[in-house]
């Protein structure tokens, strides 16, 4: 299977292309403002690069949140337009379970990967590293910083990831002590969707482009003036 990945909820964006699974390139997108204007053009130019039409693709996979409300949007009407053009499915992935599956690895029993949500709070969850895959612990959601630590286990070294570190890192070092190590794997996460993504659908749990649905949790500002 094919699959043609999308990340544009955070400000380090990116599109992959996967093959059963395995990666065959990425390509990255910096700073969030030219996802809009980038994003259709980086995936012409991944996909030239390895000889394969569009019309090849034989899934999408696409991160529908948390993250930024405008970077959701961007990639969700390019892989729904896409995918509705094609009559290919989709996989919507968690981009907070992507960038954990970013930092999983061997000798890493928790990750908690946490997105600055901006108005002092967090998109950040946390997940128990086993094989094969990631249990959910600590539910996804929008947090208080403070109130999220809160919730974490004692005494367990927990690698974190992600934008909210750059806001909220000190904190977590105060609270956490030696228990809070912070990954340093590259914050791309397109190939991480790709995988989860394959994950879905092959489980037959993609779906038609009408039914993709953003992941938020909480409203925009514009519904809370509303």
């Amino acid at each position: 299977m094919l699959i043609l990945a999308v990340d544009t909820t955070t400000p380090t964006g990116s599109v992959a292309l996967l093959r059963e699974g395995a990666l065959l390139g990425q390509s990255e997108m910096t700073p969030p403002a030219a996802h809009s204007a980038r994003l259709l053009r980086t995936v012409d130019e991944l996909l030239a690069r390895h000889g394969i039409s569009v019309r090849d693709v034989e899934a999408f996979a696409v991160a529908a949140g948390p993250g930024s409300f405008t970077g959701i949007r961007i990639g969700l009407s390019a892989v729904k337009a896409l995918a509705f053009a094609s009559g290919r499915p989709v996989a919507p992935v968690s981009s907070l379970e992507a960038l954990a599956a970013k930092a999983a690895g061997p000798g890493v029993a928790f990750v908690a990967p946490i997105i600055d949500a901006k108005k002092g709070e967090v998109y950040a969850a946390l997940f128990k590293t086993r094989e094969g895959g990631l249990v959910e612990v600590v539910a996804q959601g929008a947090y208080n910083p403070a109130s999220f630590l809160d919730l974490l286990p004692g005494g367990a070294s927990i690698v974190f990831i992600g934008s909210g570190l750059d806001a909220y890192g000190e904190a977590v070092r105060v609270k956490l002590g030696k228990g809070a190590v912070f990954s340093s794997a590259p914050p791309y996460i397109a190939a991480e969707v790709g995988r989860l993504g394959h994950q879905l659908l092959s489980r037959g749990e993609g779906v038609t482009s009408d039914r993709v649905e953003p992941l938020y949790f909480r409203l925009s500002q514009a519904e809370e003036k509303r």
